[in-house]
């Protein structure tokens, strides 16, 4: 008989999301064959995944004219395409939103990554995004850089629902929960309805250990290279200590009673970076209650075929978590160091990859102009 392992990994309390978005999985039937039959309940999608979109077919082909007839300038037609295509993804999903009561079924969009270090203009680009693309399973993905942080409660406030990306430490992972909570203490405030707001904290995974594998093997000690693939995993598992941490607190309660829900962990960046590494494992190491993991379609696949499903492989290992992170400070890695090099490279690569999808819609508004 064939293991559904997918199935037993969404019993287990994960949400299995699929990390990219395209015209051509939406006009072949690609993400709804995905949810029907692979268990996806969201998607998550970034420039990025629209630049690669736009630059390898031909299905924008009839937009990108009529945008060029209108005159339309980059960024207005960039934010065109995308909403497009995440309106038409979450009435997709909503099969998903419906089977889930609302909790699941989402589609992130993110705003322009060029305003990753302005409060006021990431507030007002999220509130947009949220009415032009007019679903309510929509996520406004903002990153978690110290700019970013009063912006998330701002928009939550506003009764919008929140990805909050670009998480590495665990510092700051708190401070995005404090955000969270201020923010729906300030929707309570405006007469909005605490149950139809939800949010996800995206905390990356793969890059952590990118980066301490990079330092451990700098080091090159038989104690450091012990260690190697080991960061990112103790790291997020320490990031479910602090969730159910401040999740337990009388602050959240409160919000509880109000009706509120959880803002849920969410894994990204789990493919693995190290072809060493075993292709699942950042799925199989975080299975927990009330997760999100968001994959590429080929983890998905992978997982299908050979990922195992141990129920709450987080909240007992908590102990040993904290070894692995006191045995590299004890190599000589600063912690505190890979995070804010980690964030700054992340918001650098969100950067780039804003820049990278404006000139991908700048070449083709170009060529279909002639």
């Amino acid at each position: 008989m064939t293991t559904d392992r997918l199935a037993e990994l969404a019993r287990a309390g994960v949400a299995i999301w699929l990390d990219d978005l395209s015209r051509q999985r939406l006009t072949s039937g690609n993400l709804d064959q995905l949810r029907r039959e692979q268990h996806v309940m969201g998607v998550t999608s970034n420039p990025t995944i629209f630049a690669k979109a736009l630059s390898a077919a031909e299905d924008y082909a009839t937009d990108v004219k009529e945008l060029a007839l209108r005159d339309c300038d980059v960024r207005e037609a960039s934010r065109f395409l995308m909403t497009y295509d995440v309106r038409w993804a979450c009435d997709v999903m909503k099969p998903a939103v419906e089977a889930t009561r609302g909790l699941d079924g989402r589609v992130s969009i993110e705003v322009d990554p060029t305003l990753a270090n302005d409060t006021e203009r990431t507030v007002a680009e999220a509130k947009a995004l949220w009415w032009l693309v007019d679903r309510g399973n929509l996520f406004i993905k903002i990153p978690a850089t110290q700019e970013g942080l009063p912006a998330i409660t701002a928009v939550l406030a506003e009764g919008i629902s929140v990805n909050v990306t670009l998480i590495f430490s665990l510092e700051r992972y708190e401070a995005v929960m404090n955000a969270f909570f201020a923010g729906l203490e300030q929707a309570k405030a405006n007469g909005h309805d605490l149950s139809k707001i939800e949010s996800v904290a995206s905390f990356f995974v793969s890059r952590v250990d990118t980066e301490y594998d990079k330092r451990l093997d700098k080091i090159g000690t038989p104690e450091a290279k012990a260690l190697k693939g080991k960061a990112a995993i103790a790291n997020a598992k320490l990031a479910y200590k602090r969730y159910e941490e401040l999740f337990s607190s009388e602050r959240w309660q409160t919000l509880a009673n109000a009706g509120a829900k959880p803002q849920r962990p969410l894994w990204a960046s789990t493919s693995t970076k190290n072809p060493e590494y075993r292709d699942v494992i950042y799925v199989e190491e975080l299975v927990a209650p009330g997760t999100v993991n968001t994959m590429p379609e080929s983890v998905i696949h992978a997982f299908a075929d050979h990922g195992e499903v141990r129920p709450d492989a987080i909240t007992g290992s908590y102990a040993e978590a904290q070894q692995v992170m006191d045995a590299l400070a004890a190599v000589g890695i600063d912690y505190d160091d890979v995070v804010e090099v980690l964030e700054r490279e992340g918001v650098e690569k969100f950067t780039a990859s804003g820049k990278e999808m404006q000139e991908t819609v700048r070449t083709a508004l170009e060529a279909a102009a002639k």
